[in-house]
């Protein structure tokens, strides 16, 4: 019979075996050394903030960072050729696939936005929303930018999923 001490140490010897040959190499960035910048206003609508933006080497070929949005704030249209993902961390915002309702979501939710679907994101109007975007390139690039949403179609009616 084999115990749970034993099982663990099987697992964790190969990884041991990697680690000591350079093959894995494990790297933190603090948070106290990461930027935030502004962002770039031909693609948000009021004031959002981007800290920790990433992008992994070859052969990953995952980006991503922390985006802070302001009440009010919200991204112009956009797709991503393989898709988003959003974990909600703080707040309450929208968003909206075109040809869809637009929807609301809360800290703790995750969405996702298919490959090359056009949508947005942002905050209410009355409350600030913090998420953690992820998103694989194709080709070289995350994200196709587009139009900026109107007042019109970024206040419209909720809808329903």
């Amino acid at each position: 019979m084999m115990t749970i001490g034993m099982g663990l140490a099987t697992l964790l010897l190969p990884l041991a075996a990697q680690a000591q040959q350079g093959a894995t190499d494990m790297s933190i960035e603090r948070k106290a050394d990461m930027k935030t910048v502004d962002g770039p206003a031909k693609y948000f609508t009021g004031k959002a903030t981007i800290t920790g933006q990433f992008q992994r080497d070859t052969p990953s070929r995952v980006s991503g960072a922390i985006v802070h949005f302001e009440p009010g704030a919200r991204t112009a249209w956009h797709t991503h050729p393989a898709g988003q993902t959003l974990i909600v961390t703080e707040g309450v915002g929208w968003t909206r696939i075109a040809g869809g309702p637009k929807l609301e979501f809360r800290a703790g939710d995750i969405l996702w936005c298919p490959a090359e679907h056009r949508h947005w994101h942002g905050a209410t109007p009355h409350e600030g929303m913090t998420h953690i975007a992820i998103q694989e390139a194709v080709d070289g690039s995350p994200v196709t930018w587009m139009e900026k949403v109107s007042d019109e179609e970024y206040l419209a009616p909720l809808g329903t999923e």
